[in-house]
Order: C-alpha cells, then sequence, then structure tokens
C-alpha cells in the first residue's frame, strides 16, 4: 500500500526553538525533500506578515522544478464572524501558484469557546467557508483538525461534525492532529478507526506531537487502523518536544511494515537528507537518532564486533546501506584485535587479527589510551595513528613555530554578545621548502589557531576552504588535581560532505586543542590525496 509522506519541517519545525530558515535554505531543503520523495512539502504560512510569502510567491516557478512533490502552504481558516472572501491573506493565496492548501480548523469545544470566543455553530461555517472558497480558486485542499483527539475525548460527535464539515465542503484530506502530544498509540488507532468507520470515503492523515516521546508510535498507531498520509519533520523538529521524526517513521513504515513510501534508491538518500536539513538548520546532529545516527550501526564491544563481521545480523536489525548509513566499529581497551583489523582491513586488505601490523597498532593504541587519549569519539585521529604505524602517513606540511597572544577582550558596545576579538595567533609552516607566516585575530585562542593556521595553509592547499569545526568539547581527566587536570579536546569538522573527529590530549588546553585541530586538516588532506593511500577512508567518519 502506498502511503502519501507530507513534510512540515519548514512550518511546524521552525516553530522549534532556536530553528530558522532564510529563503535561501528553504529553497534548498525543499529541493533535499523533493529528492528524497516526499508527496507534500509545507513550505510556511500564508498569514498576512509572514516572510515566507516570496516562497508562495514563486510558488510556480519552484514547483515547475520538482520532481516528485507538491508545494503547500499553510494558514487558518477564516476569522469569526468574517466572510472567507473578506480575509486578505486566504485572497492572496488563492491567487497565488501554490498548488496545495492546508488550513486547520478547531474541533475541541474547549478552544472554541475559550480560545476563538464563539459558537460550535460558528466554527463549522469558518470550516466550510474556507475549505470551499480555496476548491473554488482551484486548489487541492488538505483541511487539520487541530486539537481532533483531545476534542473526540471531550465531545465525539461535535469532532465528527467537525471533519464532516471539511469533508462536505471539498476537503480532499482529512488530518487528525494530536495537537498537545499527549494522547497514547493505543487511543489513537481506536479513534482513527472510530473516524474511518464514520467516513468510510474520506482520506485521513495523522499528524502528531512528540510531547511524551511517542509520535512515532502514535504516527504507526494511526496507519494501521487507516490513516494514509503521515505528517511530521526531519529528526523530529519542531515545538516544544518536536514532531513525528519522518527519518523514524519512514524505514519503519517501509522496511518494517511493508508500506511503500518512497523508492529503494530514495531510501538510501535518508541519512544523507537528515544530515543535510541539519546543517542548514544549523542544529547539532543527534548521532544516536535511530537509523540515520552516526552510531546507529556502530558497535564497540569486542564480541559483538566479531559477530557483526561473521553475520551482520546479531547486532544490526537492518542493513545500514538500505538508509545510506554506514557500519562502524569502535576501537577501544573492549574492541580488541579483531576489531582493529577491520579497520585495518580498508587500508592492508587480506590482514588478519594475528597478523604482526595489527599487533603493532593495537600496542600503539593501548599506549595513547594510557596517556588518556580516547579514539571511540575520534575515528580521523585513529586512522591517522593506523596510518603512521604502517609507514602510510603523508606529511603536507611543517609547523615551524606558533604563538597564541591572549588579552582582555575589548567591546563595542554593552553586554557580552558586544565583545570583540580577545586573542592572537601567529603561525610558521613550511610546505616542500617554502614557508608561510600569517597571523589571526580570534574570539578565543583556539579560534584565533584556526584562523591563522587555514590562512597558512589557503596558499598550498586551496581545498582546505572548505573544511570548517561544527563542534568543540572539552573533558577534565582526573579532576583531582584541579587547574592542573589533562583535559582532552574533541573536534569535530566538515567539508560540507563528510564528518570527522578528532582528539587531542595535554594538561594544556591550549596544546590539546592545537593537536585536535591539526589532525583535522591533515586527514582532510590525507584522505583527499589518493595517490598516498592504497585506499581511500570510508566517505564518513563518525
Amino acid at each position: 500500500m502506498k502511503l502519501e509522506l507530507y513534510d512540515t519541517t519548514l512550518r511546524d519545525g521552525t516553530q522549534g526553538a532556536g530553528i530558522s530558515f532564510t529563503e535561501a535554505d528553504r529553497l534548498r531543503v525543499i529541493h533535499a525533500l523533493d529528492d528524497l520523495g516526499i508527496t507534500y512539502i509545507e513550505a510556511g504560512n500564508f498569514s498576512v506578515g509572514s516572510n515566507d510569502w516570496e516562497i508562495f510567491r514563486r510558488a510556480g516557478e519552484i514547483s515547475a522544478g520538482l520532481k516528485h512533490a507538491r508545494l503547500v502552504a499553510f494558514g487558518s481558516t477564516r476569522r469569526v464572524g468574517e466572510r472567507a472572501f473578506d480575509d486578505a491573506a486566504l485572497r492572496a493565496i488563492a491567487k497565488s501558484d501554490v498548488p496545495v492548501v492546508a488550513v486547520f480548523g478547531k474541533s475541541w469545544i474547549y478552544q472554541i469557546e475559550e480560545v476563538l470566543h464563539t459558537t460550535c455553530e460558528e466554527n463549522l461555517a469558518m470550516i466550510a467557508d474556507t475549505v470551499s472558497f480555496l476548491k473554488t480558486a482551484g486548489k487541492e485542499v488538505i483541511f487539520d483538525a487541530e486539537h481532533f483527539f483531545d476534542g473526540y475525548s471531550d465531545n465525539p460527535a461535535y469532532a465528527l461534525r467537525v471533519l464532516s464539515a471539511a469533508a462536505e465542503a471539498g476537503a480532499d484530506a482529512l488530518v487528525l492532529c494530536d495537537t498537545n502530544g499527549g494522547m497514547l498509540p493505543d487511543i489513537i488507532g481506536m479513534t482513527v478507526e472510530a473516524v474511518r468507520a464514520h467516513l468510510p470515503e474520506a482520506k485521513l492523515g495523522i499528524h502528531c506531537h512528540n510531547d511524551m516521546g511517542m509520535a512515532v508510535a502514535c504516527s504507526l498507531s494511526a496507519v494501521l487502523a487507516g490513516a494514509v498520509q503521515v505528517q511530521g519533520t526531519i529528526s523530529g523538529i519542531g515545538e516544544r518536544c518536536g514532531n513525528t521524526n519522518l527519518c523514524t517513521l519512514i524505514p519503519l513504515l517501509q522496511l518494517k511494515m511493508g508500506f511503500s513510501c518512497v523508492s529503494d534508491e530514495q531510501l538510501t538518500a535518508l541519512t544523507h537528507t537528515a544530515r543535510f536539513v541539519n546543517e542548514v538548520a544549523n542544529l547539532d546532529f543527534d548521532e544516536r537518532e535511530p537509523f540515520v545516527g552516526g552510531y546507529a550501526f556502530t558497535h564497540k564491544a569486542g564480541m559483538h564486533i566479531d559477530a557483526v563481521r561473521k553475520h551482520p545480523r546479531t547486532f544490526e536489525h537492518i542493513d545500514p546501506d538500505r538508509v545510506g548509513n554506514s557500519r562502524n566499529m569502535l576501537i577501544s581497551a573492549l574492541s580488541g584485535r579483531a576489531a582493529l583489523r577491520e579497520k585495518m582491513a580498508a587500508i592492508l586488505p587480506g590482514l588478519t587479527k594475528d597478523s604482526p601490523q595489527v599487533a603493532a597498532v593495537l600496542a600503539r593504541v593501548k599506549a595513547a589510551e594510557g596517556r588518556g587519549y580516547q579514539y571511540e569519539d575520534a575515528e580521523a585521529s585513529l586512522m591517522l595513528l593506523i596510518y603512521e604505524a604502517l609507514g602510510l602517513r603523508r606529511t603536507f606540511f611543517a609547523v615551524e613555530t606558533f604563538k597564541v597572544m591572549v588579552g582582555e577582550p575589548y567591546s563595542r558596545g554593552r553586554g557580552a554578545e558586544a565583545e570583540g576579538s580577545s586573542c592572537t595567533a601567529m603561525i610558521k609552516i613550511a610546505v616542500d621548502g617554502a614557508e608561510e607566516i600569517t597571523a589571526a585575530e580570534g574570539c578565543g585562542p583556539v579560534n584565533a589557531l584556526d584562523l591563522a593556521l587555514r590562512r597558512a595553509l589557503l596558499r598550498f592547499f586551496p581545498q582546505i576552504n572548505r573544511v570548517r569545526l561544527t563542534d568543540y568539547k572539552v573533558r577534565v581527566s582526573g579532576s583531582d588535581s584541579a587547574t592542573a587536570s589533562v583535559v582532552k579536546v574533541f573536534i569535530e569538522s566538515t567539508d560540507g560532505i563528510r564528518v570527522w573527529r578528532t582528539v587531542g590530549v595535554s594538561a594544556d588546553i591550549i596544546d590539546a586543542s592545537w593537536q585536535a585541530l591539526l589532525d583535522s586538516v591533515e586527514f582532510y588532506l590525507l584522505s583527499n590525496d589518493l595517490g598516498a593511500l592504497p585506499q581511500t577512508p570510508p566517505k564518513e567518519i563518525f
């Protein structure tokens, strides 16, 4: 059975704290979702004064470039006591080239009386008038029954009248919304079954919020009860605790329950799409996210790694390739030679766990761990250690000297947000006999070092301009030594395609940061220097 996927990342997703998209961002996300095979893409609000109007003004042009999806504008029914024809926003969207309009209306008497301050009959008239007006304008209309499950729990008869009013006015789909996110999956399922019995010809959809961590489970329950359209967002972003996570829901529906959502080829783009949208939204990606997270198919325990090497099904419920993800083996004291051999086999095929090269690298790993290094979340630093132990690590540049000067932050105004650069870094490097000396100011010593190093390398390696740091973490070891404790610095970097992580360890936080920063740059250069490596490392290293 084919299901419709409805993405509301660009509307409901932006209601999450700290999330916003520029017009250019929206266009990039729209095309990524279209490539994924999403049926409907909700591009924003059509309310008067909305920042989304430019997208709708260009709806015809944008829609012409879509291969699979239909663009949707979202808004409310007309106001109390007015006509839909007199509503400026409704008239504007009716005249636009947007092919689909989603309108929400109240289905809970409590909300009608306490929020709209009107009667139940006027609420029904508002819904019917709005849907009819948009249908007359030639739009496909999706009606979102806001707070439907709360309304149905309080007064089933009236909640069903709301749906009937929308259906009789011509609504193409009726979406049942758990707006508060407070319903359990069994209640959702039973309610959807009751609605389907009352309106057997209607196309039903489900829209859930994740306030109890059950949005995906509730959506699955609704589909099993007869809903054919599922709504959600990438990574579940949205207001409060977020919405249904489509990155979890889609593979569950398709791989576990046998429903058709997207093609198998489109499904392999799921991990990339999740990372891309989070990147555009400037969010820290949750590596523990099911199916698409970097840790979703990552193994650490030696027995687990050995079993997965022999039969992946022992500790993997699906093949990670099916969702565009990859298997990863963490190297630590728990992993043993089998895991290290698996990692090294990408460089030197044919190794066994008893090969002397494996023993030599394992000895280096254990020695580094004894000094405080930890490679579980620093795969790039581990790969550099392996290349070095095998005599394959190339020296791209030499740092002849560097200096960091820390001063008092100067302020351009009041408040911490007005503070300017407080540090200066000077670096001298040499590349094949040629020297380069540069300096840079930064908001702190690490930022200054990062900027100065990039500036120095740019002359020799222009591709370094694509690399940027996406995360920086400091962990303290031996905290009983107070300010003299050893610190571990973890840095995450990306070139827009791959993600890699590095580690540095020292009692000096600047030195630890410098180690992790150098590893990040050197790994990028090494992984792109195909002539220096027998085999390129995996595309994404988590």
